[in-house]
């Protein structure tokens, strides 16, 4: 790595579907223990981003490496270690629905290792009081849950394989501004006490203000800016300007 610190590694990626280009010649570094928030316009790929890093989507061109290692060069095997050291959590916490949410933060567990069912339940439940959902919770089906809840829920899962790197996609979306306001708390402490880097797609400049160390903008098929949030409210980039100086940005930051 070109930095010791550096967890996440990303040159000249390309993103392409078709004749339209997402991404090109991106470049992106995250550092160990910090919080980035990813932003950008409709259509950017923050999202596309995150899945190709993750292994969900293979770039047309580029190179991903994370804890130094190359992804583009790995075995089965191998990929498969990695993949046990971050967690991810989609949109809308992708739960299975015939699934108890025990059971759904159980099925890393099953996929990576070998464990008595008893140790499972056990573990199942020290997450589930981890991301504060109530007692009882362990037996609820998702159609059972509420929206705050799924997320939380979905959360435990990523945590499941105690991960270095925690992935999220749009955590608060969805979420009444009291609720996004405590799952924004939830993912700060977390990262503190256990001592997460968090990859953070959002569009929430609320959280962006509460828990996030850098910003990556995505534009122009790249990030254009990386920085804290003052770097960005020095920018004079249009785009940018728009955003974090908008009537929604001076709202979000009234009184902070």
């Amino acid at each position: 790595m070109a930095n010791g610190d550096t967890i996440i590694e990303v040159r000249g990626l390309k993103n392409q579907f078709g004749d339209h280009v997402v991404h090109e010649n991106l470049d992106l570094d995250v550092r160990r223990g910090e919080v980035l928030g990813i932003v950008g316009g409709s259509g950017t790929g923050k999202s596309v981003l995150m899945r190709s890093i993750v292994g969900l989507r293979k770039p047309d061109a580029g190179h991903i490496r994370v804890f130094d290692i190359d992804l583009d060069n790995v075995t089965e095997e191998e990929r498969r270690l990695v993949e046990r050291r971050w967690g991810v959590l989609f949109q809308e916490g992708a739960l299975f629905s015939a699934l108890t949410v025990a059971q759904n933060i159980q099925v890393p567990f099953r996929e990576h290792l070998h464990m008595d069912p008893q140790l499972m339940d056990e573990l199942a439940a020290v997450k589930i009081a981890l991301v504060g959902l109530r007692e009882g919770a362990a037996d609820l089906y998702p159609s059972e849950l509420s929206g705050g809840m799924k997320k939380r829920a979905g959360l435990a899962r990523a945590l499941a394989l105690d991960p270095e790197i925690l992935f999220l996609d749009e955590p608060t979306a969805g979420l009444d501004p009291i609720g996004a306001a405590a799952f924004d708390e939830l993912i700060r402490d977390l990262a503190r006490t256990l001592g997460l880097t968090v990859f953070l797609v959002t569009h929430d400049l609320d959280t962006l203000h509460a828990i996030c160390d850098r910003i990556a903008v995505l534009a122009e098929r790249r990030v254009i800016l990386i920085g804290t949030l003052d770097d960005m409210l020095r920018s004079d980039h249009p785009w940018i300007r728009e955003y974090f100086h908008g009537p929604r940005a001076r709202a979000a930051f009234a009184g902070k």
